[in-house]
């Protein structure tokens, strides 16, 4: 199934919210990303139905291992493009909004690349 950056979001939300949370529910996502809890029901269902996501009887969502793999992928590129953003004197804010945009349309491949010479060039 082909995601789209609403169900990157979707996830990298969850994996977030697991880390700082624990557990989460769809409340807990439609607070976080500011949507309403039918929105956060119609994903979560596409999610489930592509096997990105579990919910158990208690209604927490668990993200599956393909779903973790999709979340920490777009997680390293947001937080990548922040840091980056706010090391060149970008609002945090400013630099958080365009992280969540610049995360969706760059390839993987062009990603890795340009991370790897960031990381050789630190060094």
């Amino acid at each position: 199934m082909k995601l789209h950056a609403s169900g990157e979001d979707y996830l990298e939300t969850i994996l977030v919210l697991q880390k700082k949370l624990g557990m989460v529910r769809s409340v807990d996502v439609a607070r976080h990303l500011e949507v309403t809890k039918p929105s956060v029901c119609h994903a979560v269902a596409t999610l489930r139905d592509g096997g990105f996501l579990t919910m158990d009887s208690d209604y927490f969502l668990h993200l599956t291992d393909a779903g973790r793999e999709v979340a920490e992928r777009i997680y390293e590129k947001h937080r990548f493009f922040t840091d980056r953003l706010i090391e060149v004197s970008v609002d945090p804010e400013t630099a958080e909004r365009d992280a969540c945009r610049m995360e969706h349309v760059i390839s993987q491949e062009s990603f890795e690349h340009l991370r790897d010479a960031y990381k050789t060039k630190k060094e």
